[in-house]
């Protein structure tokens, strides 16, 4: 039986571009767009809102087809910050929430888009998703690395589980912003919202508004993961 297994992170995190070095990865996000898999558009967001049900019926449509192949491909990887929701093993990239907040603005983000999607990274919003929907969830820290080495990590991944065998060293939980200094959580200006604290509380809610079901994929074409 083909195994659905998700590249998955926060926008910025490096999995467009990773994936594009390993080949064969089915991109969720365009999926969804050119499949018009969505439900309407949050303009506030620039986002396509997407039908998770339509989209968990046609990926594993597409993985049925996958393992009927005959042609040796294995299992089906694909990517996308929602690609946990319909994988049943996840690989989480990870990036420290200030670096990430430097990649999305060098990309045109708004500064409100830029701060909700590094808050969050810094509470890890993705990895504590991925490790409720999926059955076995790996994280890799990216900061610091190159796209090859970032690739060579999923690929490493990827044949263990070909394998059926334990891999150490991508643990989930490995990774901690809340006590790095790098965590969005100390150096953000939230004007009236500076203190730790209330930080914190602010963090929160974007975890209750995530785990309450809203799920975007990037409206603009030029979107990269």
């Amino acid at each position: 039986m083909t195994m659905i297994i998700g590249i998955t992170g926060t926008p910025g995190t490096g999995k467009t571009s990773a994936s594009a070095l390993i080949g064969g990865v089915l991109d969720l996000n365009e999926l969804i767009r050119g499949e018009g898999l969505y439900h309407g558009i949050d303009e506030a967001r620039d986002s396509l809102i997407a039908d998770m049900d339509a989209v968990h019926d046609r990926v594993c449509g597409i993985a049925r087809g996958w393992g009927r192949g005959g042609d040796g491909r294995g299992n089906l990887v694909i990517e996308g910050h929602l690609s946990h929701h319909v994988s049943d093993s996840a690989i989480v990239l990870r990036l420290a929430p200030d670096e990430l907040e430097r990649r999305l603005m060098a990309r045109g983000y708004s500064r409100a888009k830029v701060y909700e999607n590094a808050l969050s990274e810094a509470v890890d919003v993705i990895l504590v998703e991925a490790v409720d929907w999926c059955d076995r969830v790996y994280e890799i820290d990216t900061t610091g690395k190159t796209v090859e080495e970032v690739a060579d990590a999923i690929l490493e991944i990827l044949d263990a589980i070909d394998r059926g065998i334990e891999i150490d060293g991508y643990e989930p939980g490995s990774v901690d912003w809340l006590e790095s200094e790098a965590s969005c959580l100390f150096s953000f200006d939230y004007g009236s919202c500076r203190s730790r604290t209330r930080l914190l509380v602010v963090a929160a809610a974007l975890v209750v508004v995530l785990a309450a079901g809203v799920v975007c994929c990037r409206h603009s074409d030029s979107d990269g993961d």
